[in-house]
This record gives C-alpha cells, structure tokens and sequence, in this order.
C-alpha cells in the first residue's frame, strides 16, 4: 500500500460515493459489441441520448457486427440521430469497425482478448477515437485494468484539492491509477461513482454542494453556487 495522503484521500472519496450512491453496475450493454458501440455514441452527449439510439440500432435489427459493417453510412447515421453529431459518429463507428476487420478478421473477442497495451495503441490511431473511447472499449468491453478519465474525473479531483485544474488526459490517468486500488473492478466502479457524483451534484456551474457526499473534503469548490438545492 502507498504510505501517502493521496492514497489515503482518493479511497475516501471512493469510500464515500460507494455509501452514498452504492455499485453502479456500469457499462450498461448486453453483449461486447453494444458497449462498444455505445463508447463511441456517448462521445459529448448524455446518455439518455445514447440509449434512444442504440434502442434504435436494436429495433432495426442492425446491433450486430455484420450488419453495422455492411449498412451504408448515412442509414447508419439517421439511425443513431438521437446521439446527437450522428453523422460523424456514424463515420467513427465505420471506421472502428473497419479496423477490427482488417486486423483481427471481424473478430472483436479476438482484439480484446490480446495485449491491452497493445491494443490501445493500435486504437487510438483509428480515426475518431480518443483515449477516453479507446479505455473506455478496453475497461468494459474488454475487462481490462484501465482507469477511464473524462471531464468529471478532473472537475472532481481539482475539487478535491488533488491534481491541477488544467491537468491531462494522461496526467489524470496516471494518477488515479497510482492512488487507487488497482484492479478492473474498482476502476469500472470509481469511473461510475465520479460519473454519478458530476452529473448529479459536482455539476461544471452551479453545483449542489451543499448535498455533495464528499462536500466536506472539498477544498475547491465554486462559492455560493448551490442554491439549486431543492429545485
């Protein structure tokens, strides 16, 4: 175990959030193909908004490998039009999907089943996919011991007191997979928590900090802006 405040900080905050919202049971998706797809929908939107599309996908009989491979692209596009910039998700997922074709013969078990270190590189060299799609296919899809970053990971931790506010990708990364528990369990469990906890409290403006879980270990926190409480 790491002998510093860090550790110590980043497991009560987990420690916190599991209390208050208990497991999140994310990434939601019946098969390995969905929560891919999903990955690449849930890029700058809701998620609301993904599952109307991929609902979509469903009804139409096309959330299957050879169907999204061989649909023309801008069907594919009206389909997933609740993802919101459907147009280039759908050539984003085109692409992907090309990929897997080319390199791993149509075999998305066989592309998650090797390296993961070495698949993310070949992944993030695929037109459209940027390393929080790209660890987000490996940790749940792929069952990987990757720590998944976004905008919410950041706000939350520079809230906390614990990174800079303009910090990086991999700089965001590398320290919550220094001071976390390893494992792709908790990582896929933290990445949710700090979802639940930025969407519903830790909000960009205007956050409800007075109902925060992890309001009394907040060092950052805008002034005077949860007076939505109640609302």
């Amino acid at each position: 175990m790491i002998n510093d405040y860090r550790y110590a900080r980043v497991k009560e905050i987990y420690d916190l959030l599991f209390e208050h919202f208990g497991p999140r049971h994310w990434w939601p998706g019946d098969t390995r193909l969905e929560i891919v797809v999903g990955a690449v929908l849930t890029q700058a939107v809701a998620w609301k908004n993904v599952k109307k599309a991929i609902d979509c996908l469903k009804q139409n009989n096309c959330l299957d490998y050879r169907a999204l491979l061989n649909i023309d692209e801008s069907r594919l596009a009206e389909l997933i039009r609740p993802a919101l910039y459907h147009r280039q998700k759908a050539k984003k997922i085109k692409s992907l999907l090309g990929f897997i074709e080319e390199f791993y013969q149509g075999d998305l078990d066989l592309m998650l089943a090797g390296d993961w270190q070495a698949s993310r590189r070949q992944l993030l060299n695929v037109w459209g996919l940027g390393p929080e799609t790209v660890d987000s296919i490996l940790l749940y899809a792929g069952q990987h011991p990757v720590f998944v970053v976004d905008a919410y990971t950041r706000r939350i931790m520079f809230r906390q007191g614990l990174v800079e506010e303009r910090i990086d990708y991999q700089g965001m990364q590398e320290f919550m997979t220094r001071y976390s528990e390893a494992g792709t369990q908790i990582y896929n469990e933290y990445h949710a928590l700090l979802v639940g906890l930025g969407a519903k409290y830790c909000k960009k403006s205007r956050p409800l900090c007075s109902a925060c879980p992890v309001r009394g270990t907040c060092v950052n926190s805008p002034d005077g802006q949860d007076n939505e409480i109640g609302r």
